[in-house]
C-alpha cells in the first residue's frame, strides 16, 4: 500500500538533497531494432552536425526519423564527440508520447541502471506488460543491446531518501512521479537518483539531458523469449568485451 498521497508529494527543489556524481558508470538496454544514427557520431560539434545533417538528408530520406525531434533538445546540449552520443541524444529527440515514470511525454529522460541485472529487470518488466496485451502471442524473441554508459560532472536530485512506500515508486501509477519529475525539471534539477522498483536494493538514475553522458558503448546482446504469456528467458547471446 502506497503510503504517500499525490497530494503530498513535496516538489519543492530545495526540500531534497542533491548528490554529486563524478564518472558515475549506469547501463541501460535498448531493443536492436534501432542502429545508432551515425550522424551524431561522425562530428565533433553543433557546426558540423548541422552541415552534415543537411547534407545527409538530401540522400536520406530516413535520416530525420532516425535522428527523432531535434527541436526538443538544444544543440548545446548534445554531447559531440563522445562515443556513443546517439545512444545518448535518442531518450531526448524519440520521446515517448506515453510518458514514462518521470517524464508525462513532453520531454524525454535518460534511464540508468546501476548494473545490467537491474537494466534488464526494468526491460523485462515494460516488455511483459505490453506483449501480454497482444492477443495470441504465443511465442516471440525480442533482442536488446546492453549500453554501457558513464556520466560525469552532475548535481542530481536525491529521491533515496524517500520510502519505498512512497507515491513515486507506486508499481505501475506513474501520476506522482511525473508531477514531480515535471516540477524539479523546471526548477532546474539536472536529474533523479531514485530506487529501482524492479530490482530491490538497486539504484537508477533518470538524467534529464544528455550533456553529462561521457560515453554510452554497447557491452552486450540479451535475447528475452516470449512464451506462455510472459518473458519465459534472458538469455546473453553476444558479448564485446
Amino acid at each position: 500500500m502506497v503510503a504517500k498521497s499525490i497530494a503530498h508529494v513535496s516538489a519543492e527543489l530545495d526540500d531534497f538533497v542533491q548528490i554529486e556524481l563524478q564518472r558515475q558508470p549506469g547501463y541501460r538496454l535498448i531493443n536492436s531494432k534501432f542502429p545508432p544514427v551515425s550522424v551524431f557520431d561522425d562530428v565533433a560539434d553543433a557546426d558540423e552536425f548541422d552541415a552534415l545533417f543537411s547534407l545527409q538528408a538530401l540522400t536520406n530520406p530516413r535520416l530525420m526519423a532516425e535522428a527523432g525531434n531535434l527541436s526538443l533538445l538544444p544543440r548545446t546540449e548534445i554531447p559531440f564527440g563522445i562515443a556513443g552520443c546517439s545512444y545518448a541524444v535518442a531518450p531526448f529527440t524519440h520521446v515517448n508520447p506515453a510518458g514514462s515514470r518521470f517524464s508525462d511525454g513532453r520531454f524525454g529522460v535518460l534511464y540508468l541502471a546501476e548494473n545490467v541485472q537491474t537494466a534488464i529487470s526494468e526491460v523485462a518488466y515494460h516488455q511483459n506488460r505490453y506483449w501480454s496485451k497482444v492477443p495470441e502471442l504465443s511465442y516471440e524473441r525480442f533482442v536488446f543491446r546492453a549500453l554501457s554508459c558513464e556520466f560525469t560532472d552532475v548535481s542530481l536530485t536525491d529521491l533515496t531518501e524517500l520510502p519505498r512506500q512512497h507515491a513515486i515508486y507506486h508499481s505501475e501509477d506513474y501520476r506522482a512521479a511525473r508531477a514531480l519529475g515535471s516540477s524539479l525539471r523546471q526548477q532546474g534539477s539536472a536529474g533523479v537518483q531514485f530506487h529501482s522498483v524492479r530490482n530491490k536494493g538497486a539504484l537508477c538514475w533518470g538524467l534529464f539531458s544528455p550533456k553529462y553522458v561521457t560515453q554510452m558503448l554497447q557491452s552486450a546482446h540479451y535475447e528475452l523469449i516470449w512464451q506462455s504469456g510472459k518473458i519465459s528467458a534472458i538469455n546473453q547471446i553476444v558479448s564485446c568485451s
